[in-house]
């Protein structure tokens, strides 16, 4: 099955897209110093400076290179993507799983913990918790993302693993004697795996929004280096209003790009889980079948 799935992959042009996308992102949040050479929190430089060679989208109203600042705040954003994504997943995985699974008493009541969750509006929410604990840090960020974005994930896992309780293999796990907690990680899982690897992208992907709007709005840490504090500084600074666009544009597309490569690499996932959402082919006709062979 893995070998099936790598295959789909590799023939799927979202997947390669979005990989290329995600991979440069990683490749700048791993090794900024080989790409910026500036210090991003240095206010070392003339205020307000256009594009140059020396510095190529200019410099903020602070005085601090914006390139340098787009390229070593990759990895602030990268680590909220990936932590809080993973764990947001992990957690709607284990709710909603075992709740399926167990049934009974077990599923009434993390279905109904699952149904509070998901009726809460959730910016609002992040919005007050936030405020609570202002200018944290980004596992502080990463812990109220994840408390406040798994429940409706955990709804669709359930769903699917509603379809899975009664097949041949878990009756046989069951008849084994395997502890359910063996069945759903062992079992249950793994059957999954595009449906959690699908999750974990669209987790990672609004993740990266709520956070940057949350920093945006000034309820981050402004000190820190991320594409949402450059946001907040470049409102503050009025750049839009006196015509300094690119201390705005650049934090915006990065948002963007990246948001486009975990969006690519979902499609991509979704149209592999989903045969029904893959691009239909034209048949192949006899005389474009004769007409290669000729030109063969």
């Amino acid at each position: 099955m893995k070998g099936t799935l790598w295959r789909s992959l590799a023939r799927s042009r979202k997947a390669t897209a979005g990989a290329i996308l995600l991979a440069a992102f990683i490749a700048l949040a791993l090794f900024p110093g080989l790409f910026a050479r500036d210090n991003p929190s240095a206010e070392a430089y003339a205020r307000n400076l256009g594009p140059s060679t020396a510095h190529l989208f200019g410099t903020t109203g602070l005085g601090q290179d914006i390139f340098a600042q787009a390229v070593y705040g990759t990895r602030q954003v990268l680590e909220i993507a990936f932590g809080a994504g993973l764990a947001s997943t992990l957690v709607a995985a284990l709710i909603g799983v075992a709740a399926a699974y167990l049934g009974g008493f077990w599923d009434g009541a993390l279905n109904l913990f699952t149904d509070v969750v998901l009726v809460i509006p959730l910016f609002p929410l992040l919005i007050v918790i936030a405020a609570y604990v202002h200018n944290s840090g980004t596992g502080v960020l990463i812990a109220v993302l994840t408390l406040t974005g798994w429940s409706y994930t955990a709804r669709q896992l359930r769903s699917q693993a509603l379809s899975l309780r009664g097949r041949d293999f878990l009756a046989a796990a069951r008849v084994r004697g395997e502890r359910a907690a063996y069945i759903i990680a062992v079992e249950i899982l793994p059957t999954m795996i595009s449906l959690l690897v699908a999750a974990f992208l669209t987790n990672a992907l609004y993740d990266v929004l709520f956070a940057s709007s949350l920093q945006f709005i000034g309820l981050g840490d402004p000190d820190s280096v991320a594409w949402g504090t450059m946001l907040y500084w470049a409102q503050n600074n009025e750049a839009l209003q006196t015509g300094y666009y690119l201390q705005a544009i650049v934090p915006g597309a990065a948002i963007a790009l990246l948001g486009a490569a975990f969006a690519l690499l979902n499609y991509a996932f979704d149209e592999i889980g989903n045969p029904a959402l893959r691009p239909v082919r034209k048949p192949r006709t006899a005389r474009g079948i004769l007409g290669r062979l000729a030109r063969a």
